[in-house]
This record gives structure tokens, sequence and C-alpha cells, in this order.
């Protein structure tokens, strides 16, 4: 079994484009670099370069990609897909040139990471829009049912009247930080900080307030931390206020996918691309690649362990032993063929598992 023979039984695409997604992938890993150039440099046949370049912007260009098929073949992945997911939203963004590169990405917390599960670009700068942030729920909830979602996690560009209406109509739960700033009524009927009133906090103590107050509209719970800066983390919740700060520290998870697309792994930002409909396929070709190093990097930890450093911290990430191992077996493909057809076969086996629940293909 190849990798094209997987990626075929999992998406309804032409052999054609099959095969090149799946030389793209392992040509991804090759060379760490989203650049095309490169990419057509590393993909495997006899066609010239030139040729397998014209073939990538070909590619990016024409075929009409169902990203919704891709989703469902990365939550397949998942060796969490039969739980409930915490899930994070957040914003990746740069400028080529004169053209705003900003991308709104829905992911699925899991072991320190996110998988990315649902992304649209947005044709500007800056935070994403109420509709924008409803778009991306609906297109999960139409691919997996609200009943998948244990929480929304997102930091605080995230808040508004009708975002909070939106998240609470849908019964999405949702942990979302707040600025300190944020003007609140006091008990006496005073605008003031929200800050004022976890004045009393020493660093690292965290306070739940009593009773829910309303912000935005709704009524939240409101939940403080002092950090060990004498900043505030201040988080608003419609349910278990308890567990809310726990849940919100796997907001973290996305942060670190975008660095592995970017810097510790494919240097996204190296992207000439950006027309938005051909982003948006880049981001499903990474997506894929990501998802294998990772479940790749897991089978590894589980054979040999990474190694913990003295501080505390273990040597490399689960992504990135996955990503090391899976370079050195490509790029030496000849004599390392019966490792090649190993990873296949647990990429496979974990895409099986879950294949008729998902009900990709």
């Amino acid at each position: 079994m190849s990798l094209a023979d997987i990626l075929k039984n999992n998406l309804d695409w032409n052999k054609a484009r099959i095969d090149l997604l799946a030389n793209m992938i392992i040509a991804l890993i090759k060379v760490r670099t989203v650049c095309l150039t490169e990419i057509a440099t590393a993909l495997s046949g006899k066609a010239k370069k030139d040729s397998k370049y014209k073939r990538l912007q070909r590619f990016f260009r024409s075929f009409p990609m169902d990203i919704e098929s891709v989703s469902r073949v990365i939550a397949s992945m998942l060796p969490i897909f039969k739980e409930k997911w915490t899930l994070s939203i957040d914003r990746t963004n740069w400028k080529l040139g004169k053209a705003n590169i900003n991308i709104l990405v829905l992911g699925i917390c899991y072991r320190g990471v996110c998988f990315p599960i649902i992304w649209i670009s947005l044709n500007k700068r800056g935070n994403s829009n109420t509709r924008e942030r409803i778009t991306v729920i609906d297109k999960f909830i139409r691919l997996f049912g609200k009943e998948k979602i244990r929480c929304l996690t997102a930091d605080r560009e995230f808040i508004g009247v009708d975002w909070f209406k939106y998240l609470l109509n849908e019964s999405v739960h949702f942990r979302i930080r707040i600025k300190e700033n944020f003007q609140i009524t006091s008990s006496k009927g005073n605008q003031v900080d929200i800050k004022v009133l976890f004045r009393n906090l020493k660093p690292g103590q965290t306070r739940i307030l009593s009773r829910p107050r309303k912000i935005c509209g709704v009524k939240v719970f409101i939940i403080g931390h002092k950090l060990q800066t004498g900043k505030y983390l201040i988080l608003v919740t419609d349910s278990c206020p308890e567990s809310a700060m726990e849940d919100y520290k796997l907001r973290w998870d996305i942060e670190t996918l975008f660095a592995c697309l970017k810097t510790r792994g494919f240097n996204f930002e190296a992207t000439h691309i950006t027309d938005l409909d051909r982003i948006n396929k880049l981001v499903a070709v990474l997506a894929v690649t990501f998802c294998w190093c990772h479940i790749t990097g897991e089978w590894l930890h589980q054979q040999k362990s990474i190694k913990i450093k003295k501080h505390g911290r273990p040597a490399v990430s689960i992504f990135r032993y996955g990503l090391d191992f899976l370079r050195e077996i490509v790029l030496n493909l000849s004599d390392n063929r019966r490792k090649f057809n190993q990873i296949i076969r647990i990429f496979s086996r974990q895409l099986d598992l879950n294949h008729a629940t998902v009900g990709v293909g």
C-alpha cells in the first residue's frame, strides 16, 4: 500500500490529483518549505523540474478542491475521534509585499498541539469579525455536529455581543479571555475596569466571582488569575467555571500548531501564493502533512520515549519527532523502504479505525 492508496480510500478525487497530493506531501517533508520551486525539485517522476512546477501551479490554480473532505480525513486521524473535543480558534497572519495573508483557523486540541480542522482566508488585515467566526463554527457543526464540542477556547480578539449570543444559542460552551481593562458595572453601579474585581489577588492566585455578570449582553461566569508579572488573565465562560482556567490553557495548542507550520516545520511564510482560494488549498496540504508527522511521532514515542532534558522539557516535540523520522526515510527511500511501509500501515490503520464513523470517501 502507498500513501496515494490511503488518500484514494479517503478522498473522492481522481487518480491524477491523488497521486500529485501524495507526491507533494512527501516532497514537502523532504524540503521543509512550501516554496513551490523547491517542492517541484523534490517531486518524484521523470518530468523536468519546469514541468513539475507548472503541474503544481495548475493544482492550486484550477483544481476545485473539496476542503470539507480534507477536514473529515484530518478528523479521522485523531485517536480521540470518538470523544468530545476541546476546540481552539485563532488567526495566523503576515504580509507578503502589499498582500495580507490572514487565516482564521479552528483546531482540535490534542497532546499539546491543534489538529487544524476548519480554516478560511480573510480578505483583509486585522481581526476577524463575527460573521467570519460564525462561518467557521457553522462549518464545523455541519460536518461533525455540535455534540462533538466539549468547549471552545479563544483569546481576547474573540469577544462581542452577537458572537456571544450565537455561541449560547448554539449551545457551544466557551472559555474566552477578555482584556483586563474591559469595562464592567460594579456592585455600586459604577463602570470600572474588570481587573478591579480581582485587585486583592496575589501573583499565582485565581478567583471565580460568586455570581454571573452581564458582559456583551449575556450573563457569564468570570474567573480572574493574577500572573507573576502582575498582569491579569481574566476569562468568561457560560459553564463550569471551576475548570475554565485549565480548559483555557489548551488554547495555546493552536499557537504551537502555527509554529509547526512555520519555522519549526514547513516555513509557511515562504509561500508566494496570495490568492485566497489557493491559500486555502495550501493549508489543506500542510494540514494533512502535519497530521501524518504528528501521528508518526506519537507512534515513535510509544516505541522509544522522547528524551526529557534537565530543564524538564522534552528534547523535541511529538510533531518534530515524527517529521525528522519521516524526512530521514523519504530522503533515503531505497534504503528505508521497509520502515516507510511500516509507517504507511500505521497511518492507514489510524484512518481505518474511524473511517466508517466519519463517513469519508
